[in-house]
């Protein structure tokens, strides 16, 4: 695939660099800020970019905000989020144009080098790659009413794999269960948040935003 890479930590960058032309993919660019981010993506059009959610100058959310603008102005370019920390505002507004051609990871992550290229597969085929550990933290986060509440165990474990960007038979491999399986508490779930068929929206997509959000 090619790619643009977006990290203003210089070892990092060059190390992705470098793990990529390994791997056969072209990166077409790779730099320490996102002031030209957005820019280089309109001219060079690359299948994926890989930014980091806090960039120069400031260090807040330079790189989270070229993410939206991409996801935004050229929705078939993939865009994985790398983070140092869970920031639940940060996935919630990345993930807020839908939950297609898009991940975000921890960079701790990334060390895991196996996890980080078949991130970037999902992202490339038109899926998500969200961290376990984010989606593990966001259950937990809460304690007003939960929606997921009446969710069985084994339901709430699939809405997890599912919410981290795997198809339904990668959720059977991950949790050992039939393709059959998956689907029956796939529907349950989606009957239990009341996500309606004939809405126009992907139940898919709409119950990794209500598990977000909940």
């Amino acid at each position: 695939m090619r790619l643009i890479l977006a990290e203003d930590s210089t070892l990092l960058r060059e190390g992705l660099v470098r793990l990529l032309v390994e791997e056969g993919h072209e990166v077409l660019a790779a730099f320490g800020d996102a002031t030209t981010l957005v820019g280089e993506v309109g001219r060079r059009r690359p299948d994926v970019v890989v930014v980091d959610v806090r960039m120069p100058p400031t260090h807040t959310d330079e790189g989270l905000r070229a993410a939206v603008a991409i996801r935004e102005r050229w929705p078939g370019t993939g865009v994985l989020v790398l983070s140092q920390y869970v920031e639940r505002a940060y996935t919630a507004e990345l993930l807020a144009t839908g939950a297609e051609r898009v991940g975000y990871l921890l960079k701790d992550r990334v060390a895991q080098v196996e996890e980080f290229l078949d991130a970037l597969d999902r992202i490339h085929a038109g899926g998500a790659a969200i961290d376990p550990e984010v989606v593990r933290l966001l259950v937990v986060r809460t304690t007003r009413v939960d929606p997921l509440a009446r969710l069985t165990p084994r339901e709430r474990t699939v809405l997890e794999a599912l919410a981290q960007g795997h198809t339904n038979t990668a959720i059977g491999r991950k949790l050992h269960l039939s393709l059959s399986s998956v689907e029956k508490h796939l529907n349950s779930v989606f009957d239990k948040l009341e996500l309606d068929r004939a809405n126009g929206y992907s139940r898919r997509i709409l119950a990794v935003l209500r598990y977000l959000e909940s």
